[in-house]
């Protein structure tokens, strides 16, 4: 059906219900992350360096050993690291 303007309005509807279901559920499983984490600290887990693994876990090997990569050059120009034993 469509209506002035050519828009479709129950498809339009459809759509935004759709969403709107959508944004309900990521809210959801987003509070169910939410609580996961707080778990693991409660049990002494740093959330910090939990959220950089799951991170790090997304990317395949290369982007990671890339990303280590630069860090550590990083660190060493900073002064951060301890020079490489030659």
């Amino acid at each position: 059906m469509a209506e002035p303007g050519g828009v479709a309005a129950d498809q339009l509807r459809s759509f935004v219900e759709r969403i709107e279901r959508l944004e309900e559920e990521k809210k959801s499983i987003a509070d169910d992350i939410k609580d996961v984490y707080g778990e693991a600290k409660g049990t002494g887990f740093d959330t910090k360096v939990l959220r950089q693994i799951i991170r790090m876990r997304k990317q395949d090997a290369a982007e990671r050993q890339e990303q280590e990569a630069l860090l550590d050059l990083y660190m060493h120009a900073l002064g951060m690291a301890p020079p490489a034993d030659e």
